[in-house]
């Protein structure tokens, strides 16, 4: 069986994509059992569109694939602690697990600014697995803010 580990670097290579491409470096994989079935990063600057977070498009592009909405059987892998809107796209989705790579002191919604995964008001919870690669997660996006402010 595959590891956290080894779909995280999944994650991890969709968010160097992003960094290529003028992106905030986040990356997403959604597994079922062993298999990936959808991958994204960010594209919020190139869509000019507000919710094109990475996990907002691999959710939209699993369902697609799979035919339906509920992905209660479904792994999300991401490099960075969910904002509030993709907490909530993962309730609504009713994603089974969450794994994420590094918090977010400002905007991560599942326990350093909001707890929405385990609101227990909410009509899903689910599990979720923090700082798996945490370390590298966080260089990634380290690097890529450190190299804009050097441009400026």
């Amino acid at each position: 069986m595959k590891t956290d580990e080894f779909f995280m670097r999944s994650a991890l290579a969709e968010a160097e994509k992003a960094a290529v491409c003028g992106e905030t470096p986040v990356g997403a994989a959604l597994v079922i059992g062993d298999a990936l079935i959808a991958s994204a990063h960010n594209m919020r600057e190139t869509w000019q569109d507000p919710t094109a977070h990475a996990e907002q498009i691999v959710l939209r592009s699993a369902s697609a694939r799979l035919g339906r909405w509920r992905l209660s059987d479904a792994t999300l892998y991401v490099t960075l602690e969910p904002c509030i809107m993709c907490a909530g796209a993962l309730i609504l989705a009713r994603v089974g697990r969450l794994v994420y790579g590094c918090r977010d002191p400002k905007a991560g919604a599942l326990g350093s600014v909001y707890d929405v995964g385990r609101d227990g008001m909410l009509n899903h919870l689910f599990t979720i697995t923090p700082r798996v690669l945490e370390e590298e997660c966080s260089a990634v996006l380290k690097g890529f803010f450190g190299r804009l402010r050097q441009k400026k």
